[in-house]
């Protein structure tokens, strides 16, 4: 039986960083992959979408080439090399991944992994053990009972990534990031969409004013968009989907090529041997303490699989904490209150923090400030005006509580927030911090200004 003492459960971005931050602090370690090293983040997630994406901007771009000047003709998209694109994307991403394996002497076991007692790892019928098991077997696209995915007439993001023809027509169901990024895609490349959302806004967790922006962006870029309505029924027909949806004035009936069910994600942690082991779970989560430490000593679990937020960067964030506090170091526990959430559809949302309204739930005098980017040099120049950045200040300290963008590429630029938030920055002292000019950055300082009644721009 081989010996280790770190063994990681799954590859994805909270796994493989988790094996090479265990290695970097002398650790021997070992990864078990049931797939593709990278997990879906970089298989079937956050990177293959993004090359979608891109090719979706640049063919945007390419329609609209008179607004800048210039003439393109006959522009097309070839939708499977596009696709062919995000695969190749993702395949090099993965095989990244391999190569840091091997840099940081990591050994990858290849096969199903299944927990059991004594802290050991079965992969396909041969036994590992290890000092410290860490569980990271991430998380799926979830089915609801009445929209069951069969792969071709009601789909999940892994069939709306590599579809062989594009659909003329399409449904997507829930308007979380997964669902508004491939409706954007899908839009760009031409497919008729419309998005039905359970929840009276689209984006439900982000501010109210950045959703409604949002709308009325999809709505601008011809996306159909139905709020406080529910997909009750799909059935087959001769063409594709008739998809029964119950809205507030009676049911509807919509059809199209297919329907993209993005209702979420359900973990992975069945069949793993959690039962075997007596490890605790909760509402389809593993409970750990701050550490991510079960209730039986030795195994551990990050990601998705945990109650935090199911983010890549979180899981990430986690499993170093976790090693870290495995080999001794002083660690200090995550802020889940300054976790950031990106969604890179068209036009971008990225956000931090209290929404103003969880703000003044939460009993604060606050300050609000807006900055839309039509009033911004860069915005204007790049023919990105669509959007805002909006921050919230605690009146009586200056404390920021929160900050929302929507629009092009807000997803780089939220970071300044989480580190300001991380910082304990004032708004005096955002404000007086020199953005450079210009871009679309200084709209945060142009926010805060008008938080503190000193805007110039507005």
């Amino acid at each position: 039986m081989s010996k280790y003492d770190v063994i990681v459960l799954g590859s994805g971005p909270g796994g493989y960083v988790t094996a090479i931050r265990a290695s970097q602090l002398g650790l021997k370690t070992a990864v078990v992959e049931k797939e593709s090293l990278g997990g879906v983040c970089l298989n079937w997630g956050c990177i293959p979408t993004k090359a979608l994406l891109k090719s979706a901007q640049v063919f945007e771009y390419l329609k609209h080439a008179e607004d800048y000047g210039l003439k393109v003709d006959g522009a097309d998209k070839d939708f499977t090399a596009v696709v062919k694109r995000s695969r190749g994307v993702a395949e090099g991403m993965s095989k990244g991944v391999q190569f840091l394996m091997k840099k940081n002497k990591i050994d990858v076991i290849e096969g199903y992994g299944k927990l059991k007692t004594g802290k050991k790892i079965d992969v396909d019928g041969k036994e590992y053990s290890a000092d410290h098991i860490i569980i990271a077997t991430g998380a799926r696209s979830r089915e609801l009972p009445n929209l069951k995915q069969d792969g071709e007439t009601v789909i999940g993001y892994r069939e709306a990534m590599t579809l062989k023809e594009q659909p003329k027509s399409m449904i997507v169901v829930g308007s979380g990031a997964i669902g508004v990024e491939f409706a954007s895609f899908y839009n760009a490349m031409g497919t008729e969409v419309t998005i039905v959302e359970f929840m009276p806004n689209v984006v439900p967790v982000e501010d109210e004013e950045v959703s409604k922006q949002f709308e009325r962006s999809m709505k601008k870029a011809g996306i159909k968009v139905m709020t406080n309505s529910s997909v009750e029924k799909v059935e087959k027909t001769k063409n594709g989907v008739k998809a029964t949806v119950k809205t507030k004035k009676g049911e509807e009936t919509l059809e199209a090529d297919l329907v993209l069910s993005a209702v979420g994600i359900k973990t992975n942690i069945e069949n793993i041997g959690l039962e075997d082991v007596g490890i605790v779970t909760d509402k389809d989560k593993i409970i750990v303490n701050d550490f991510y430490q079960t209730n039986i000593p030795g195994y551990y679990a990050i990601g998705d699989v945990t109650p935090g937020p199911a983010l890549a960067h979180v899981a990430s964030a986690e499993g170093i904490t976790c090693v870290e506090k495995i080999s001794g170091m002083n660690v200090e526990k995550i802020d889940y209150a300054n976790i950031p959430g990106c969604t890179y559809a068209t036009p971008e949302i990225a956000s931090v923090g209290m929404t103003e309204k969880q703000a003044k739930e939460a009993g604060y005098e606050i300050k609000v400030g807006k900055f839309p980017f039509s009033a911004s040099g860069k915005a204007s120049a790049a023919g990105t005006k669509d959007g805002f950045v909006k921050v919230i200040f605690d009146a009586k300290y200056g404390e920021w509580l929160g900050c929302h963008m929507i629009g092009a590429g807000v997803t780089d630029m939220i970071a300044e927030a989480v580190l300001g938030r991380k910082l304990e920055t004032t708004g005096h002292e955002v404000l007086k911090t020199i953005h450079p000019h210009p871009t679309m950055s200084e709209a945060v300082m142009e926010a805060v200004a008008d938080a503190y009644d000193e805007v110039i721009h507005l």
